[in-house]
């Protein structure tokens, strides 16, 4: 082999023997490859390179990296833009670029290693064909709708013809990556094999196009899907039926579905070269809009969190193995993301057998899940339970370098659990909590060692919440808190690190949000009408199913232990105290302020008229409360209402200390609670809603709520200042 272009440039290409040119994409000074609009000039140096070339007959087009083929667009490119013009003109250099792949007169094959995603992938689909390693690593999709976004480089048009329409639309709407082996059985490429012959079977590939065979086989479609794909009905009826689930589950709140709706449509109706137009311009529009500056916003957030330590120049101790203290349902899922995400052994102690039961089935049930659907060989699934270990005793807890208690909230018992520790483990042993409420200056307040004490709070499930709060005390070490943050990490999880106080951030705010719910409750407005507001809002969920799946039971302790922290503030609804009182606990014990059970199933006339049944309000649940429903304030009274006493409450916490900035605040409540991703996180809506408007609609409610409303200090210096979070 022998290279023939600048070493100094992204793209290089170098001549196989058998006249197959391989390009190469090594973006310099980068652990992955991102596309740039300024490798436009080098992309067409080499592309004249292969056409002057006369013993060039076909290409591969590879990455030089070993992690990853092309990651995506760099966003920050886009993030730079000051206006529309400028985006559309980057999304026209892609468009150009890879037609003129498309349209070359030599076969071209992406050898795909690693992630192939957003510009990476219509990178690749502008290939005639497509070879990809069977590596866990190697992922293919269009994700830019999570950036508020949508494929702007011809994605919309040539995903449709490789994969269907159907699968297509899947996939841009939702961001879904698929696997090697799904990209092949999806049409999307034509083969899968080891990295090792790879590039063998790139050659080979090309070869075989250089003489006039096919490489793509024909996927047989249904009756159904021939009339759905190919005929304008059918095609009427999928993109009606796309545009009416995607307002279902967005409310209107994210414009780039609907966009990617319509340049599919276009291209499917007008033609391709119309569909590219439509896409450029949509790009170029939704670059601007403020739902995508706030989701790139968290995408750079995120980022940027992955590359500190959790004490700046305090590096963390390497987690070679750690213990579990409870085999519950947290203590299951905390297991799971040690042992399969950290790649961590995780030996797991509790009081009785069944309790250790629970804990191998939680991990077993969703890695046989996994096989089942081929996304995991049976023989990885062996190995990664094999890491697993149990037992009754501290037997085997000795070297382990943290334990993470997952036991009742009990505070003698998380006490106990710290002196268990001390004594059977080494002493530089990190004993972690997943309190939810209770301070950890007292869960350490009898140890030997409080500089090894932490919290580390986990969402439920485990295996599904992304966030994890890091809760340090003043005794706790830098070293400990930055290793704590590094095994979250490690396990998949973004962790913020939140001073030591009542509820932490995330429960604190959630506390206050959820008692005026409660509160509109019980001035008569409907629960669904409550949920339904705050779903509109941008929630996943409104406050009164939440406080159904939390247990109601659980939320009137977490709300106690706020009051008592920090008074009238906190006070709690006469609401929680009568449902508490009428051992309602929520969905646990199928009573709550919703129908669980067979009366939530759909009748035998239900089932005859088709008629869906969705979530019924329990009716009881009123005379319990005492009081009548009446609706009588609009769904964004009720919204707004709930939300400033939120946004009030995170801006108190930043002022004292509580979390460290307004991005780790932001990125807490959208991870923790599913705050809505599209405003950026509470301190990025209070700038764009203003922090004079804010005070202003604080003291209209102080004025006829009460004190409960009054704006925080930093709201009412901020407004005088008119400052800003960011």
């Amino acid at each position: 082999m022998t290279t023939e272009s600048n070493n100094t440039s992204a793209f290089t290409l170098s001549t196989l023997e058998n006249g197959i040119g391989v390009i190469t994409i090594d973006v310099p000074n980068e652990s992955m490859n991102v596309l740039k609009a300024e490798f436009a000039e080098q992309i067409n140096a080499v592309f004249a390179e292969v056409e002057s070339n006369t013993h060039v007959s076909g290409l591969i087009i590879t990455s030089g990296k070993s992690n990853s083929f092309v990651a995506g667009a760099d966003v920050s490119m886009l993030d730079a833009c000051e206006s529309a013009e400028e985006v559309r003109a980057i999304a026209k250099i892609g468009q150009d670029l890879f037609d003129k792949i498309e349209n070359m007169k030599m076969p071209v094959v992406a050898a795909i290693h690693g992630p192939a995603l957003g510009g990476g992938l219509e990178l690749a689909m502008a290939c005639h064909a497509r070879v990809v390693s069977d590596d866990n690593k190697t992922v293919l999709g269009l994700p830019e709708v999570q950036l508020g976004l949508l494929p702007g480089s011809g994605g919309t048009q040539r995903l449709p013809k490789l994969v269907g329409l159907q699968k297509a639309l899947d996939m841009m709407l939702t961001g879904k990556q698929l696997r090697a082996k799904q990209a092949v059985k999806a049409g999307l490429a034509e083969d899968i094999v080891p990295q090792s012959i790879l590039m063998d079977t790139a050659a080979e590939m090309v070869d075989a196009m250089r003489h006039g065979k096919k490489v793509r086989k024909t996927k047989k479609k249904s009756a159904m899907n021939r009339f759905l794909e190919n005929t304008s009905a059918g095609q009427k009826i999928v993109f009606d039926q796309a545009t009416k689930q995607v307002m279902r589950q967005t409310k209107g709140n994210y414009p780039a579905p609907l966009r990617i709706i319509e340049c599919i449509r276009t291209g499917v109706s007008k033609g391709t070269k119309k569909g590219l137009e439509i896409e450029a311009q949509r790009f170029s529009e939704l670059c601007m809009t403020p739902e995508s500056k706030a989701l790139r916003g968290l995408f750079f957030a995120t980022t940027e969190m992955k590359k500190e330590n959790g004490v700046a120049g305090v590096e963390p101790k390497k987690v070679k193995k750690a213990g579990i203290l409870g085999g519950g349902l947290m203590g299951g899922g905390i297991a799971f993301v040690t042992v399969t995400k950290a790649g961590v052994p995780a030996r797991i102690k509790d009081i009785a057998q069944e309790g250790i039961r629970n804990a191998f089935k939680y991990s077993y049930d969703i890695l046989n899940k996994k096989v089942k659907r081929r996304f995991m060989r049976k023989s990885e699934m062996q190995k990664q339970l094999a890491m697993l270990s149990a037992g009754t005793d501290f037997v085997g807890f000795k070297d382990a370098d943290i334990i993470v208690e997952a036991v009742f909230e009990d505070l003698s018992l998380k006490q106990r659990m710290v002196a268990d520790i001390e004594e059977n483990c080494n002493e530089n042993t990190i004993f972690a909590s997943n309190t939810s409420s209770l301070p950890i200056k007292n869960i350490a307040e009898k140890a030997a060692r409080p500089e090894n004490v932490i919290g580390l709070h986990y969402f439920s499930p485990v295996d599904k919440m992304p966030l994890v709060e890091v809760i340090a005390t003043e005794k706790t070490s830098d070293e400990t808190i930055s290793t704590t943050v590094e095994f979250a990490r490690r396990q998949g999880k973004t962790p913020i690190v939140v001073k030591d106080e009542a509820g932490f951030f995330v429960n604190r705010i959630l506390g206050l949000y959820m008692n005026e719910a409660a509160n509109v409750v019980m001035e008569g407005e409907p629960v669904e009408k409550i949920d339904k507001a705050l779903v509109k809002f941008g929630f996943p969920v409104g406050p009164m199913t939440l406080l159904d799946e939390v247990g109601i039971d659980v939320g009137s302790k977490v709300a106690g232990i706020l009051y008592d922290a920090f008074g009238e503030r906190f006070a709690l609804p006469t609401a929680m105290d009568k449902l508490t009182k009428d051992e309602r606990k929520g969905k646990k014990n199928q009573k709550g302020f919703y129908v669980y059970g067979k009366a939530a199933k759909p009748t035998l006339m239900d089932k005859l008229t088709f008629k869906k049944k969705g979530k019924q309000v329990d009716e009881s649940v009123y005379r319990v409360l005492g009081v009548s429903p009446k609706s009588t304030m609009s769904e964004e009274a009720i919204a707004e209402r709930c939300v400033v006493q939120l946004l009030n409450e995170a801006a108190r916490c930043l002022d004292d200390g509580i979390v460290r900035n307004p991005r780790d605040g932001d990125i807490g409540m959208i991870f923790g609670t599913g705050y809505p991703p599209f405003q950026g996180g509470p301190f990025r809506y209070m700038d764009s809603m203003g922090i004079a408007t804010l005070v202003e609609k604080l003291e209209g409610y102080e004025a006829k709520y009460g004190n409960r409303f009054a704006p925080c200090d930093l709201l009412k210096n901020m407004a005088k200042e008119n400052k800003t979070f960011y």
